[in-house]
């Protein structure tokens, strides 16, 4: 029990989306710093039990054999056997936790209208195919890859699954506000985190109008599915 109440404790605090929260009751909500705490702590024992339990459950698609032509590709990018072999199982990690938030996206209004807002399934589709494409600048996007998609993928998962309760407190009901506000943080987060890895590719002077021509076109970004072939 100690063990499980001081992971909990530890993974509350390792968390952006719980650290975003923390901030959102303190500055935004205006509560004293204890409250914050505790409200933030009951937030990561939440997400924290939820990853448990769905970790547990997981049953994750094996990871398929590289072909002979991407691992040319791959060392042609400079990659050494164990880094093609870190990249890839990171964007298989990667892919199926935009398959996770894609879905969770089409369960809640919600979740749904926050994604539209930030064109987020587009953005994470195409940054996606942008890093297969450039395995050798995987150093550049460790933030969006080790921490905003993974914390995106349990905030949607579990904003879903407290909002499925069918009765809610006033507590509830203020978690739920807290947990829509840190997903919007995080969209924000990714959506920096396209920008300047896109910044590369994209002239300065004409970057707004071809993001805009890139990313808005949700039809086609969020239909197409992700390549397995990385």
């Amino acid at each position: 029990m100690f063990q499980t109440i001081k992971k909990s404790f530890i993974y509350t605090f390792s968390n952006v989306g719980c650290l975003i929260a923390l901030a959102v009751f303190f500055f935004v909500f205006e509560f004293d710093i204890i409250t914050s705490l505790v409200l933030t702590l009951v937030m990561g024992a939440i997400l924290f039990h939820y990853r448990s339990k769905t970790t547990t459950k997981k049953n994750k698609q094996p990871l398929a054999k590289v072909s002979s032509q991407k691992e040319e590709f791959y060392h042609s990018k400079g990659l050494t056997k164990d880094e093609i072999q870190l990249f890839r199982k990171t964007m298989h990690t990667a892919r199926e936790h935009i398959y996770a938030i894609e879905k969770s996206t089409n369960k809640s209004n919600k979740v749904k209208a926050i994604a539209i807002r930030h064109n987020t399934i587009a953005i994470i589709k195409d940054f996606f195919k942008h890093i297969v494409e450039q395995p050798n600048r995987l150093h550049e996007v460790n933030h969006f890859l080790y921490t905003y998609l993974p914390n995106l993928k349990e905030m949607t998962e579990s904003y879903i699954e407290i909002d499925g309760h069918l009765a809610k407190t006033k507590e509830t009901y203020q978690s739920l506000e807290t947990s829509s506000k840190t997903m919007e943080d995080l969209c924000q987060l990714i959506t920096k985190d396209y920008l300047s890895f896109m910044s590369n590719d994209i002239d300065d002077l004409n970057m707004e109008v071809e993001l805009a021509n890139h990313v808005l076109n949700r039809d086609n970004k969020e239909n197409e599915p992700l390549s397995d072939d990385y």
